[in-house]
């Protein structure tokens, strides 16, 4: 009787403590965002963004991450006029968000169904915020981590022209 009673103490324990980890992960730390009627993007040739105007945003993000952030909207600008971003791979969001498909997007963005642009360059340090923007206005952006982030977290020097990194905390003290 004990030993059945330890057996489902064990099982009923992992299950909870899976389910825990499952919904913490998927739904705990997100917010979702106010709608917004503009977002910012970076002009071609420019180091600064501009506020350009959408409709129908649609937005999450988390304090836990930096590259938590996810957003759906219409663009009304022309794509072409904002700074291409070569290497844009979206990432996947919790599927309770369905606006925003990243293997969709990815795809668009490989057979040039869609347009990656700069939204902005280290909106925190080493990680950039990317759009993608169909031709019909439908745009989806996130963050994305970038060369001088990959360096600067793997704790690598920075490649040349990445700003200079955050000072990184300081080191514990030995212990004696």
């Amino acid at each position: 009787m004990i030993a059945r009673f330890m057996v489902i103490l064990l099982v009923g324990g992992t299950v909870l403590a899976g389910f825990g980890a499952w919904y913490l992960t998927v739904y705990a730390y997100y917010d979702r965002l106010p709608a917004q009627d503009s977002v910012a993007l970076t002009p071609l040739g420019a180091a600064a963004v501009q506020d350009q105007p959408v409709s129908a945003f649609q937005g999450i993000d988390s304090d836990s991450s930096p590259i938590r952030y996810r957003a759906c909207f219409t663009l009304e600008a022309d794509p072409a006029q904002f700074t291409p971003y070569p290497e844009a791979a979206p990432l996947i969001a919790p599927n309770w968000f369905d606006c925003f498909d990243a293997r969709a997007i990815g795809a668009a963005l490989e057979d040039g169904r869609a347009q990656a642009v700069l939204g902005q360059a280290h909106i925190r340090y080493g990680i950039d915020r990317v759009v993608a923007v169909y031709p019909d206005g439908r745009a989806f952006a996130w963050h994305q981590i970038n060369r001088c982030g990959e360096a600067h977290f793997d704790g690598d020097p920075v490649p040349p022209g990445c700003p200079p990194p955050p000072e990184r905390l300081a080191e514990r003290p030995a212990e004696r």
